[in-house]
């Protein structure tokens, strides 16, 4: 049995003046190839195991189908062939040419779907949040399959201004939620970015599914940061390019986390053996990060064989805008070299 899989490169017309051509993924399936992501340690090669055993859906979880359709639940052979096959061969090219658009209101249950247990299990105003992202069409984008009748989101990139948006609801309860959940050691960065200096700090929302293609995420970023600088000059008043003038960045992930890892994390090179990014991006960030904790997750019970020594735990970074150019680099030399 073989399967061929083509790559394209595509570009799609970007509306918005001075922003440039969207850069467009890769299409066909390499997005099942994408559980065979190389990378240089073992600890990023067991998640294939992670998507099977997930009891809740979530980020994780929802995968593409052979048709491009999202679906939670055990990724599919996408080579195999019905009974009625002669041969079991199967010699076509198969394609699903992924794009960048904007976002728009359309993508609502697709965003949702990414975002199911972005807080864990946390009952909040997730509608009024995922009215925030797609409400900012200027600083965003969503992935879909080019011509695909159904719109379904497979990834989506945002940076929402915390001070901007702090009296709405999902912000409030947002925040609510990172303090109860955060270690006492950074309690006090923590309330500084979500108080005084919030008007500086861009919440970072990045959720797609997990056998995206890893080779769309530098461009994904790329197209992000280039937005964020193109706002603060295009905006139509002061006040809104302004908002984009982000100091920081504030990201909310997942990680795996080792039972019998230490409690104060040493040197980053003491972290590699003990954690588990379920994003290779993260681990750039975290990297980068000018401060970080941990918390436990329950809406995820890790029954993996090969994680039946960790733990899913939600990671919080925080990250000095003036790294965003390494973060770039760092990204693209990771895919490159996969």
């Amino acid at each position: 049995m073989s399967l061929k899989v083509a790559l394209i490169l595509q570009k799609m017309p970007r509306k918005p003046r001075r922003r440039r051509q969207r850069p467009v993924s890769f299409s066909p399936f390499g997005r099942s190839m994408a559980f065979l992501y190389p990378t240089k340690k073992m600890k990023h090669q067991i998640l294939d195991s992670v998507i099977k055993d997930m009891s809740a859906p979530s980020t994780s979880d929802v995968e593409i189908s052979a048709n491009g359709v999202v679906k939670d639940g055990t990724f599919q052979n996408h080579g195999e062939t019905s009974d009625s096959s002669d041969d079991g061969e199967f010699d076509g090219v198969v394609q699903a040419d992924f794009s960048f658009f904007d976002p728009k209101p359309d993508d609502f249950n697709g965003v949702k779907v990414l975002l199911q247990t972005y807080m864990d299990d946390k009952l909040w105003d997730l509608s009024g949040f995922v009215d925030l992202i797609l409400g900012q069409t200027t600083v965003g984008t969503v992935v879909k399959i080019e011509d695909d009748e159904d719109e379904g989101v497979y990834a989506f990139v945002t940076a929402l201004n915390m001070g901007r948006y702090k009296d709405h609801k999902c912000m409030i309860e947002l925040k609510e939620f990172l303090l109860k959940s955060c270690k006492e050691d950074s309690v006090s960065n923590l309330r500084s970015l979500l108080g005084e200096k919030a008007q500086d700090v861009g919440l970072l929302v990045s959720q797609r599914v997990v056998n995206l293609p890893p080779q769309l995420l530098p461009p994904l970023y790329d197209a992000l940061f280039d937005e964020v600088s193109w706002a603060t000059e295009d905006e139509p008043t002061e006040e809104l390019q302004k908002s984009f003038c982000f100091k920081s960045y504030l990201m909310i992930s997942k990680i795996y986390k080792h039972k019998n890892a230490n409690k104060k994390m040493g040197k980053s090179g003491d972290r590699e053996e003990d954690i588990i990014y379920s994003k290779p991006e993260d681990e750039l960030f975290d990297q980068l990060s000018s401060w970080s904790f941990s918390f436990p997750l329950h809406t995820q019970q890790v029954t993996a064989n090969e994680l039946k020594d960790y733990r899913p735990m939600g990671l919080v970074m925080a990250v000095d805008a003036s790294k965003v150019g390494i973060f770039r680099k760092q990204l693209h030399s990771l895919i490159d070299e996969s």
